[in-house]
């Protein structure tokens, strides 16, 4: 049954002439009994024969206010002001209707209620409040008419004061509303279709009216208040609050912070989820937070234990159980819509872009962005404005607990599942083939062909930009589903090595590095086992790790050897040089690039030998072989020109500064460095850009020019700072004020 409910307020009785016998009307109204079904025949022209349902139960007050009511400040703050009266006591604004969205759980109703008893309390309704739940996403939601006689029963018209037939009915509602002076507020909670509310408006504008509905009502004008998540915060604080309030000395709040914010994580931050892991502690009261952290953990889906702890009803009578509510909002879509929540549970990463989920569906473009338009109206997926793009585009977020509910959904029978695999195999075959034309445009020479999709590496740069959270989530993915996704991750993975070397996202690249090597050794893919372990070794150094990338470049090189693979043995000999000489192990990195050197050299590939030439006159220089390194460094130069590998011949101009200084030859390095600096700064190289200026801030000591070094210091922070490299910034930033 809906309920319907006339709060009070400061004037609590009135009296009043009715349009249907002068009845009087008192809104002090006891509680009335539903009345039975009768069917009523109307004479009078438009008049309609009609079945009235059981009238619900009524009170004579608004809800409880809600326990414990936590955040939505800046809800409240837009919402409180329009249900304000100006000073002369008429309505603030000419708008009448107010909704409050969002997915199930999401705490629609108590910022309804809450703001309900707020207004109550500064007296901007004295005529009272009316509420009413339509439980739109029960089976048997409450109609328009059901609603109706509740309201009137509310307002004290019942038994024979009720007209016969249903037009009636609403002519004597609205007359009663618009005949009242004093301000109302109609709360209509729990719509899911506008014809459950439609003909329950009143008349006027001098009444307001507020909805809430899991549906955004984008047809009609009216002003949405769209609710999200709670703010991190807000979570913590919603349960240590429901943990003190039920026992003052319950202290597990404050002795596990982490556990307590990892659980709201867990909760996805929706209320429905927090107030049920509050009533889950709440009788385990001698366990710790962190056992249910773990349980939800293990589990891997928080709706299974969240609602095996069943923890009864809330203040509205309604149900704490998350399965259900997510249960009710997708049995209501249409097949279409119900398969593309399915499959975009799947999708890995926490937003994803229209094109991929085009791919997902096999769809196109303008029919998938129609269904999630769709689906966002029903607060089942969120847009996201893009933070990466220079363009305007938008991303598509399903909440956690959805996407544990949907891929439960999907898992849950073998048609579905054989669905969901063919829709990651497509999603996967988007990424790779936009994955690659981007890494081949980073990697584009002179000479080469022309890759697909990416005009510049301007392009390129800002689709992995705008990708990387998902791209990386894909190989991970890739590699946990099957063997039959196991090519995929590896192929993926090393599309992303270049790009994230470039960004200097050293964590992302060992993480896609490592899922693809299981992902190779799982699958038996030997090639590609030795590929990622190259990349990680490339990503391990990096990051410091020189032991550990010195072991992967060694197992590369063994694994590329075995498999005959002599590119990609040459390619593991001179990374794994890089690893020796940052061991300092300088006379085995000497013989590694060299044996790169001269297997480069063999097969014909010019470009690699430059790389090796150029890495080869860094372990020279190590070694204190100056002029070696002078010699080796220029022939890399060379090269790289010959190539047109603009980037690469700024390297062999930074290393051949090195060399130059350390021979003394200050002047002659400082001239290098600036040609070196003059095209990281085109490429926006910026780690780079950052080293070079460093080298100039050396250069300008050894000269006695401490004014310039410190400028150059100060440069090179900047540059580390927009590289994401922040040790470095900070350490170059020191560096320029000790020279104050």
């Amino acid at each position: 049954m809906s309920s319907a409910a006339l709060d009070e307020g400061p004037h609590q009785l009135q009296d009043g002439g009715s349009a249907y016998g002068g009845t009087h009307i008192d809104f002090l109204a006891t509680t009335s009994t539903a009345i039975p079904p009768t069917r009523a025949t109307g004479g009078g022209k438009g008049s309609r024969s009609v079945t009235h349902g059981p009238v619900p139960r009524t009170t004579a007050s608004l809800p409880p206010r809600p326990l414990g009511f936590t955040g939505r400040s800046a809800e409240l703050e837009r919402l409180l002001p329009h249900l304000a009266p100006t000073d002369d006591g008429t309505t603030a604004l000419p708008l009448l209707i107010f909704a409050v969205t969002g997915m199930g759980g999401i705490g629609k109703t108590a910022l309804a209620v809450e703001a309900a008893h707020q207004a109550r309390a500064k007296g901007w309704f004295p005529g009272g409040t009316l509420f009413v739940d339509l439980r739109g996403y029960d089976d048997d939601p409450v109609t328009a008419d059901q609603a109706l006689l509740a309201l009137l029963d509310a307002l004290g018209v019942r038994d024979r004061d009720l007209p016969p037939t249903t037009e009636r009915q609403y002519d004597a509602y609205r007359t009663l509303l618009g005949e009242r002076r004093d301000r109302m507020l109609l709360i209509l909670d729990n719509a899911s279709d506008p014809s459950q509310y439609l003909p329950l408006l009143p008349g006027t504008d001098h009444h307001r009216v507020l909805i809430t509905s899991r549906d955004r009502p984008d047809a009609l004008p009216i002003r949405l208040i769209d609710l999200e998540t709670l703010d991190p915060d807000d979570s913590v604080a919603l349960v240590t609050r429901a943990l003190l309030d039920t026992d003052e000395r319950d202290e597990r709040a404050a002795q596990e912070p982490d556990a307590l914010r990892e659980l709201t994580d867990l909760c996805g931050h929706l209320p429905l989820a927090l107030q049920i892991a509050a009533g889950m502690l709440r009788r385990r009261r001698h366990r710790d937070i962190a056992s249910l952290v773990t349980e939800i953990r293990d589990t891997g889906d928080p709706t299974t234990v969240l609602d095996h702890g069943h923890a009864g009803t809330d203040l509205y009578g309604r149900s704490l159980v998350l399965r259900p509510v997510l249960e009710t909002s997708y049995r209501r879509l249409p097949p279409n819509h119900a398969r593309l929540l399915r499959l975009l549970c799947l999708a890995p990463g926490t937003d994803t872009g229209t094109e991929a989920i085009a791919a997902l569906a096999d769809l196109d473009t303008e029919a998938v962005l129609s269904l999630l338009e769709d689906l966002a109206a029903t607060h089942l997926v969120t847009p996201v404005q893009s933070i990466n793009s220079a363009a305007s585009t938008v991303r598509w977020r399903v909440h956690d607990l959805v996407r544990a509910f949907g891929a439960g959904v999907a898992a849950s029978d073998a048609g579905l599942r054989e669905e969901g695999e063919a829709a990651r195999e497509r999603m996967l075959g988007l990424y790779c083939r936009w994955a690659e034309a981007a890494d081949n445009r980073l990697r584009w020479l002179p000479g080469m062909e022309e890759p697909e999709l990416f005009a510049d590496r301007g392009q390129a740069l800002e689709w992995l930009d705008s990708e990387r959270a998902e791209l990386v989530a894909s190989v991970l993915w890739a590699r946990d589903e099957s063997e039959r996704f196991a090519d995929m991750a590896v192929r993926l993975a090393e599309c992303l090595a270049e790009y994230l070397a470039w960004r200097r996202y050293i964590d992302d690249w060992i993480t896609v590095a490592q899922a693809a090597r299981e992902a190779a050794r799982r699958a038996g893919n030997r090639l590609g086992e030795a590929m990622a372990w190259d990349s990680l070794g490339r990503a391990l150094r990096e990051a410091g790790r020189t032991a550990e990338a010195t072991q992967a470049h060694t197992r590369a090189r063994d694994l590329h050897r075995t498999a005959g693979d002599r590119r990609g043995e040459s390619i593991a000999w001179d990374n794994l040089g890089n690893a020796l000489r940052e061991t300092g192990r300088t006379a085995e990195a000497i013989q590694a690039h060299t044996r790169a050197r001269d297997l480069f050299r063999a097969a014909g590939d010019r470009h690699r030998e430059a790389t090796a030439w150029t890495n080869l006159g860094n372990a020279l220089l190590q070694a204190g072989r100056t002029d070696e390194a002078i010699n080796s460094s220029t022939r890399a130069r060379n090269l790289h020109q010959a190539a047109g590998d603009r980037h690469g011949e700024a390297a062999t101009w930074s290393n051949l500064g090195n060399a130059l200084l350390q021979a003394g030859r200050t002047d002659e390095a400082t001239e290098a460095y600036g040609r070196a600096l003059e095209t990281y700064t085109e490429f926006e190289d910026w780690y780079r850009t950052g080293r070079i200026l460093e080298n100039l801030a050396h250069t300008y000591e050894a000269a006695n020019r401490s004014a310039e070094a410190r400028t150059a210091y100060l440069q090179a922070a900047d540059a580390f700072t927009r590289a994401n490299a922040p040790t470095e910034a900070v350490q170059a930033r020191s560096r320029a004020d000790q020279r104050i």
